[in-house]
């Protein structure tokens, strides 16, 4: 069924879904005419779809007869519905307008953030629009403070890898790294730390692009925009007797240089880097210009993570797994004879898929006296894999494999996750 026939119900949804415009720091509501009035209820519609089913992007994405609409649940992209051409210009329009893009602007690329409000709760998303072959393909992330409230415990860490972790973040200066590709969950992992740490006796700030969750109480948070760079305002930062900084991500060597320096003068530094795992980390800050000998000095500890789907609770059922994955997991033949492999069999509760939710597969490396002296002394990666084995170093595939064999998860859903450990 398409879209806009569901969208015809919706004229009633302003009380329970709106869109908010801020303006000079003054909000109201986003109205709309009786000639727009289908968009306005179109995208209402899809706004609360999306909202309803747990969704964390929408994606519209023009062709030569129709809009497609297409939303990411668990990090997997599932078609929802389509609007024809005629509508789908209206609909662009209005989200464009919401997330304050300039309307007659077709031919360049443009970022904005969109406001609402829905059945009380305050939302937004991050929008961003580009010109294509067939009319403009809009993608917004949407930003739940709701689902970034997530206590550490509950992101699935093993017990030995919390308890280390949270031991880690509560040093007072160094650099705590998390690592691991876009929508692994850096982010949500980072403002769980976050939430451990004393804001009151501690001066917090962070630098972020864009801010997802707006915290409460004493964390002095920064939008990045173009004159304010992380670098920038990183060095601001440091002017601030700041005690924590938690930087969004060191995507450049001024970034790097200045997060290692301000870890060595006594503050403590959490961010994240783009790495496959956590000792492939040392490697790309040497590779960003970093000196082995201050990596060692300031490191306090690199947590690399993935994410992967949960089976469904309500329809999980026992199966055999294919042999050749469960060698591909490392699983040994006496491991498989005690074991629950469970898989979701596929219910109206998660739409067929088998999977409800997601959970983290994690790795852990701390700054010991054995691992700083390998960094030190630069030596390649196979050596400090060594030095990490010692400090009983597990890699995210060794934790998916004991999700697997306690029936959280399927074995193809780890193999996706962490494929390049799979393929060594």
């Amino acid at each position: 069924m398409a879209f806009v026939d569901q969208s015809q119900t919706n004229f009633g949804a302003g009380k329970r879904f709106r869109l908010i415009l801020r303006e000079a720091g003054v909000t109201r509501d986003m109205g709309g005419n009786e000639m727009s009035s289908l968009a306005v209820g179109i995208v209402d519609n899809i706004f609360m779809n999306a909202l309803d089913t747990g969704s964390s992007d929408i994606h519209l994405q023009p062709e030569r007869d129709q809009l497609r609409i297409r939303f990411r649940q668990d990090g997997v992209l599932h078609e929802t519905g389509q609007l024809p051409p005629e509508q789908a210009a209206n609909v662009i329009a209005r989200l464009k307008l919401a997330a304050g893009m300039r309307i007659d602007e077709q031919r360049e690329a443009q970022d904005g953030r969109i406001d609402m409000e829905y059945t009380g709760r305050r939302l937004s998303a991050r929008a961003s629009c580009i010109p294509c072959l067939n009319g403009e393909k809009m993608v917004m992330r949407l930003l739940d403070p709701q689902s970034m409230k997530v206590e550490l415990p509950k992101l699935g860490m093993p017990e030995d890898v919390l308890m280390r972790w949270s031991r880690a973040i509560q040093v007072p200066y160094g650099l705590i790294l998390v690592t691991g590709p876009t929508g692994s969950g850096k982010t949500s992992t980072l403002y769980a730390s976050l939430n451990q740490l004393d804001s009151k006796r501690r001066n917090i700030v962070t630098v972020e692009d864009p801010i997802e969750y707006e915290y409460d109480h004493n964390i002095a948070q920064v939008q990045v925009t173009e004159k304010l760079t992380f670098p920038s305002v990183m060095r601001t930062f440091l002017r601030q007797d700041p005690d924590v900084m938690m930087v969004g991500e060191m995507r450049d060597p001024e970034s790097l240089a200045i997060g290692i320096q301000a870890g060595l003068t006594g503050h403590l530094v959490l961010s994240t880097l783009h790495t496959n795992n956590a000792v492939e980390t040392i490697g790309r800050m040497v590779d960003m210009d970093a000196e082995p000998y201050l990596i060692a000095g300031v490191l306090v500890a690199v947590l690399a993570q993935r994410l992967v789907r949960l089976n469904c609770p309500k329809c999980r059922e026992m199966y055999t797994p294919d042999p050749e994955e469960l060698e591909m997991l490392g699983v040994k033949p006496e491991e498989r004879e005690g074991a629950k492999f469970v898989r979701g069999k596929g219910c109206a509760d998660c739409k067929g898929t088998g999977f409800k939710g997601r959970i983290g597969v994690f790795e852990l490396i701390l700054g010991s006296p054995e691992f700083r002296f390998a960094i030190a002394k630069n030596v390649d990666f196979q050596e400090l894999m060594v030095a990490a084995r010692k400090q009983g170093y597990r890699t995210m595939l060794d934790d998916g494999k004991h999700k697997v064999l306690n029936g959280w998860t399927t074995p193809d859903e780890v193999l996706k996750a962490v494929y390049t450990q799979a393929v060594e």
